[in-house]
């Protein structure tokens, strides 16, 4: 539907504000949605721009409302994985299950489809099913040396999966695939790789140190006044984590 123009530009300052803060501060971002939403709450992108602001509080129920909503709006399957998403959240994961089995799934894109395989998989360990999980994220995509952008976050999963089932040297290697392929940093696979060889990161400044600084710190009685005290810090050589060449979007 069309909106006036000044009720339009409104309209948009308040989702320009929600892209921008959602990764950073969702609850502000959720709080921008909202006044879209009494705005213009007839516009299907006002109502997903919504659903992934609810969602990114982890308000699942009302995120699952307006993902719905903008659904019915546009007839797009697009927002499937992440309404399926929403039923784990509600600690529903049969349905979210059932609904990686609906023919809607076909409709999908690639990217749609590996984002529901992860929604499967993260439904699969809700239910316990870590065996299950490991097999539903096995895949083409998963076994391609091609980088796509879904890539990192299939591996991570992947890795994450082999570790829980206690296969800890496959979850070793799929982590450093994970970190191999993500470029942006989007996943943690460097900081598990680290916990995985025992890597420990020690804050160089310890209480030796602040010890030491106090013990020449200028005092009252020096008859030459204070002086300036410099500490040097000991720079800490960075540690070297490269790995050999996910997880749904809800952690």
């Amino acid at each position: 539907m069309s909106l006036p123009k000044t009720l339009a530009e409104d309209v948009a300052r308040n989702l320009v504000m929600v892209a921008r803060l959602i990764d950073e501060d969702p609850e502000e971002a959720y709080a921008y949605s909202r006044i879209a939403l009494r705005l213009a709450s007839r516009v299907a992108a006002v109502r997903e721009a919504a659903g992934f602001a609810a969602y990114a509080t982890q308000k699942y129920a009302e995120a699952l409302a307006e993902f719905r909503a903008a659904r019915r709006m546009t007839g797009s399957v697009d927002l499937w994985p992440v309404m399926a998403d929403c039923e784990r959240g509600l600690g529903r994961p049969e349905r979210a299950m059932a609904m990686a089995g609906d023919p809607e799934v076909q409709k999908l894109d690639k990217a749609g489809q590996v984002e529901m395989r992860l929604v499967a998989a993260g439904a699969r360990r809700d239910m316990g099913q870590i065996d299950a999980a490991i097999v539903t994220l096995q895949s083409s995509e998963l076994a391609s040396n091609s980088v796509q952008p879904w890539t990192p976050r299939l591996r991570y999963a992947y890795a994450d999966a082999l570790l829980e089932a206690g296969r800890e040297d496959e979850a070793r290697e799929w982590f450093g695939k994970a970190l191999e392929a993500d470029k942006d940093g989007s996943t943690d696979a460097s900081d598990r790789l680290a916990e995985l060889d025992g890597v420990e990161f020690v804050d160089v400044l310890g209480d030796d140190d602040d010890d030491a600084a106090d013990e020449v710190a200028p005092r009252a009685e020096d008859r030459s006044g204070a002086r300036d005290v410099e500490d040097d810090a000991a720079d800490q050589d960075d540690i070297d984590l490269d790995g050999p060449a996910d997880g749904s979007a809800r952690a």
